[in-house]
């Protein structure tokens, strides 16, 4: 059996073509990226999103949809999942939390920012509806990805 770890990712965005985004310092996927984080155990994916989002924004989302998976294995021989989940309809204060600075961004210049790892490469699941998986795999001890 394959032990796995489940995290989630969303894109908040409004209707001015506005990306929520935050600032990451101090872990292992620095740079600018979407709320999200681990799923608790026992918990739904779809509260998970909700309560990563609120916890790391101030804002809470709506009928966050799944767009996506992205996954990798661990050193330790397990999976990480991260589901990828977009949502547009949101209320609250915006709120940056310890996790770091929340703010909006235009997504068309989300390339002029210190982003985090693969973040433009995994646009495309956000918002090419025919794709729905980012995955990592080791090819002669080298990674490489597929988006499928």
């Amino acid at each position: 059996m394959e032990n796995a770890v489940f995290t989630t990712l969303c894109m908040v965005s409004d209707i001015d073509g506005n990306v929520l985004v935050q600032e990451r310092i101090g872990g292992k996927w620095d740079g600018i990226a979407f709320p999200g984080g681990h799923v608790e155990q026992g918990e739904s994916f779809v509260k998970s999103v909700i309560r990563e989002v609120y916890e790391e924004t101030g804002y809470t989302i709506e009928s966050p949809l799944l767009c996506g998976i992205k996954q990798f294995q661990t050193d330790e021989g397990g999976r990480y999942v991260i589901l990828m989940f977009k949502a547009d309809k949101f209320h609250g204060k915006l709120a940056s939390s310890s996790e770091g600075r929340a703010f909006w961004i235009k997504r068309d210049e989300m390339q002029r920012y210190n982003l985090a790892h693969d973040m433009l490469e995994m646009m495309e699941l956000f918002e090419n509806d025919a794709k729905s998986e980012f995955y990592y795999y080791k090819d002669m001890d080298k990674w490489k990805y597929e988006i499928l």
